[in-house]
């Protein structure tokens, strides 16, 4: 499941790797706003991977739930900090080279930052969870879960047309957007990206739904 987690994120941290509309005329262009934002973007994709694999290694692991809490904070906080650094990165690179550029900025960002609060909201709620009751600790993660599943609907037109188009190519010549296995990582496709970020809520979600399972397996026998 890790593998699949991981390989899932990176489309996840995706979001904003390829842009629709561009012609030969802003080639140009397009390889400066590839260059610009995946140099800012690059250790963002980093965190969110690295964050999405410590939550599936937790909900694997036999840790008490203080530990596996702890766990869960942690790379909710790091989620949240990680998706806000991709909306600057992208309110950083300017308007991207595609019609009515500076509107697709704002919504981008706009989009980005609601999944960053998503997110910090989720790592409050998973401070919140009791810990000295295994069966209160579970229940409290398959509603977390609910929640992981809700964050899909967050990605709307904007993330979608920055999943599409020309520049993904420009971005898989970039350094920074080369996270293993994310649609610019050159064996992918770039115009899967969008499909990539339900994934990964989903196996974000499974990552919960095993943990929760686990306390109440240890629940049974206690």
């Amino acid at each position: 499941m890790n593998r699949k987690l991981a390989m899932a994120v990176a489309g996840c941290t995706a979001l904003a790797l390829t842009l629709t509309g561009c012609g030969d005329d802003t080639a140009e262009r397009t390889e400066e706003w590839a260059a610009e934002f995946c140099d800012a973007a690059g250790p963002r994709l980093q965190q969110i991977q690295g964050a999405n694999t410590a939550l599936a290694e937790a909900s694997e692991s036999d840790e008490e739930p203080a530990v596996v809490q702890e766990v869960y904070s942690d790379s909710y906080g790091q989620l949240a900090d990680a998706y806000a650094g991709l909306a600057d990165a992208v309110e950083e690179a300017g308007d991207p080279p595609v019609d009515d550029g500076e509107q697709l900025r704002e919504d981008a960002v706009a989009e980005l930052n609601a999944l960053s609060e998503s997110y910090d909201n989720l790592r409050q709620a998973s401070d919140d969870l009791d810990t000295s009751d295994r069966a209160a600790f579970a229940e409290g993660l398959r509603e977390m879960v609910g929640q992981l599943e809700e964050f899909g609907q967050l990605g709307g037109d904007a993330l979608t047309r920055l999943q599409s188009g020309e520049l993904g190519e420009a971005m898989a010549d970039q350094e920074g957007c080369r996270v293993p296995g994310s649609p610019v990582d050159g064996d992918a496709d770039p115009d899967g990206a969008g499909t990539e970020d339900g994934d990964a809520r989903e196996d974000d979600a499974d990552a919960g739904g095993a943990d929760a399972d686990a306390g109440d397996d240890e629940e049974s026998e206690g």
